[in-house]
Formats: C-alpha cells, structure tokens, sequence
C-alpha cells in the first residue's frame, strides 16, 4: 500500500532526527524496529535473569516490576497496565464506588479531559469538575471553594498541557490537605512523577505519599517501550486488579515491556536530575537568543523550567515553525525542535512546541544552544 503524505513527512522527520549530530532528546520510538529489539536484549540481562520463564498473566517479570515500583513510591503495592489511560480511568473508578460519590475534581487540562475522548464518563459513569481553569495546578482555596461535593481529586504532576508546570511543595501539600478537610480521596497522575523530584526538593515516596494512590508511566521519562503501574493500599489494588481484567488489561505476556521498564527504572531515573538541571540551563539559552533574534516576541513556560520539558511559544503557524524544524535538521544535522501544535489555549498564528532535555542533550553548551537557534530563526523569517 502506498504511503501516504503524512507517512512520508513522519519517514523523513524520523530520517533526519536519527541523522542529527547534535539533538536535545531522543526517544524509543526513533529507533527502528531492529535497534529496539537489540537494545531490549543487550539491557533485559542486566535487571532480570533472562533464563527465568516467561511471565504469564502478570508474574515473574511483571510481579518484579510491581514490586519495585511499589517500594520506590512507598506504597503497598502496585499492578502492572499495558496503558496510563486504563490505570488511571480504574483508580478513579475504584474511588468512586469506595466514596460513594462519581465526582471527580481536576484540572481541564488534565490527560483524561484532552486526550481520553470524554472516557470517564463514558465508560465509568464518571463526573468532572473543575477548581480551576487558570494554567496552573489549583490552589487550596480553589478546592475548598469547588461548589459541589467531590469524592476524589485528581492532580497531574506536572500539569503537561500547561508546559509541565509544578506548585512549590507548600502548595502541594496545602492542596492536599484542603482535599481531606472536604473527604476527598487523593490520586496523582504521575505519569511523568518521576522528574519532579528535584523542582520539590522531596523523595518520590514522599510525594506519593501525599495521596491515596498514584500512577506512573514507564516510557514517557524513562524510555520504556509501554506501559504504567498503580500504587496504593493492597485492598485498593486486588480491586484495580479485577477491574484491569474487566478493561481486557490481563495480558497473557508482557516481558518486553516489563523488561524495559526494568531497564528504564535502573539507566534512565537516576539520571532524571541531570536532565531538569540541564533543561534549565537550555531554557535560559533559548530566551538569550530569542530575545536577540528578529522574532517579534517569544514565551518560554514555564520559567526556568520545572521539569526536564518545559514548553516555547512563538508566533507563527505550526506550518511555517515544522517547516524550519525540519529543514534545520536535514540541513545542519542538528534538530533543535521536533513537532509545533496550535493548542486550544492559544490565540490563531501562535504555536508552541514542547522541548525535552535527556541524554543527547546533556553535551549541548549554552552557545550550542545560542547557535541553533540563529540557524533556526534563518530559516524562519
């Protein structure tokens, strides 16, 4: 079958990010299909015994992975699901029949509301109110003001959709504590929880700790090939468990998964630190050169950085800004920016990309960055 236009613009951003001599971030998904398979075996020795069986319906490798993520977040236990979006959809669910109330309070732009196509209610019966619609985590205030009784609130840390923005720890914890003056139920989504360590100047168990449960992903930070786990209270679990099976989530094997979770627990989370202080460090670059450049005006955000993501606003079409990306990258083999979107909260001719910092980009200088971004603007006005 013939590729289409899409597919052959997607080929060529591939054959250009992977022939980069110089990129910010790289991801599993860059590689091809032979080069994942060889780095999956290469590292699969080094966390497991590959000479155990196979997992089958959740143990061995799998229960290996449960248990190390639930000891790293210091909850009792952990389960294992093939995707975030099932984990989460059932945590909430669980809490719900536990509080006996359906409503959930989040932020609207948090994961299920933007990228779940309305799932929460449709599938669990589930409502959603809002503290706050401002760019930001709510504030204590705005949770003790929500208008009606809710039996959980959900807090996505960082809030991605908003440039992974964090609170301070106060404000966290405040946050937290208005939930229970209203006997609400806690849940974090974590997906990417595991960065977010040094902007709080906390351990992950005691940020997972705040709430009554917590997801994370394993391959949005650490570079696995899928999956996430839920932590929380054993009883919690075994109920998460039987409704994972429910959602078709009781999957005969997932050693590839599991082992690349393994993988990414053990080479990428230790080095997470170095990545959001490198970030920084591109982000202040980034606004030095911008604001010496013909652009009319830029936005970084937020600033400095929370995370090792953080999101640039600049105001062109998402065409004119792929366009220069890409043929940066093919013409100078470095990639500077990957992909640019219009996002709903942004006003038309206003687009934004969102920049990673992992490995690569921990050989970039200040002036590296400084360079890329005069190469980038050439192409650009």
């Amino acid at each position: 079958m013939a590729a289409t236009d899409e597919e052959k613009t997607r080929r060529r951003r591939l054959a250009a990010w992977r022939a980069s001599h110089r990129i910010l971030a790289r991801t599993s998904s860059d590689g091809t299909l032979g080069e994942q398979l060889a780095a999956l075996a290469a590292g699969a020795g080094s966390v497991y015994g590959t000479d155990e069986p196979a997992d089958i319906y959740g143990n061995g490798v799998v229960a290996e992975v449960e248990e190390r993520v639930a000891g790293l977040l210091g909850m009792e236990a952990a389960a294992f699901f093939p995707t975030g979006t099932m984990a989460q959809q059932v945590a909430l669910r669980c809490w719900a029949a536990r509080t006996g109330n359906a409503t959930v309070a989040l932020h609207p732009l948090a994961h299920p509301e933007v990228h779940e196509e309305g799932a929460l209610g449709a599938v669990s019966g589930l409502r959603t109110v809002y503290p706050t619609g401002a760019p930001r985590l709510p504030t204590a205030e705005e949770v003790a003001g929500v208008a009606e009784p809710f039996g959980t609130l959900m807090l996505e840390l960082p809030l991605r959709d908003a440039g992974f923005v964090l609170p301070t720890w106060e404000e966290l914890t405040e946050v937290v504590a208005a939930a229970r003056e209203r006997d609400a139920v806690v849940h974090l989504d974590g997906a990417r929880l595991w960065e977010c360590a040094p902007h709080f100047g906390h351990g992950l168990a005691e940020i997972a700790g705040l709430a009554d449960s917590v997801y994370v992903s394993f391959y949005k930070s650490l570079g696995g090939m899928s999956g996430a786990a839920l932590a929380g209270p054993r009883t919690l679990i075994e109920e998460a468990r039987s409704w994972r099976h429910r959602y078709g989530g009781q999957i005969f094997q997932q050693y590839p998964a599991a082992l690349s979770a393994l993988i990414g627990l053990e080479q990428e989370l230790p080095r997470l630190p170095e990545y959001v202080e490198q970030a920084r460090m591109v982000a202040g670059a980034l606004a030095e050169a911008f604001e010496a450049s013909a652009v009319p005006w830029f936005r970084l955000r937020p600033e400095p950085p929370h995370t090792h993501q953080f999101h640039l606003w600049l105001p062109y079409s998402t065409e004119v800004l792929d366009d220069a990306s890409l043929r940066q990258a093919e013409e100078t083999g470095v990639t500077l920016f990957r992909r640019w979107s219009a996002g709903s909260q942004l006003p038309p001719g206003v687009a934004y990309t969102e920049v990673t910092v992992n490995a690569p980009g921990l050989e970039w200088t200040a002036e590296d960055v400084r360079d890329a971004v005069r190469e980038f603007v050439e192409r650009l006005v």
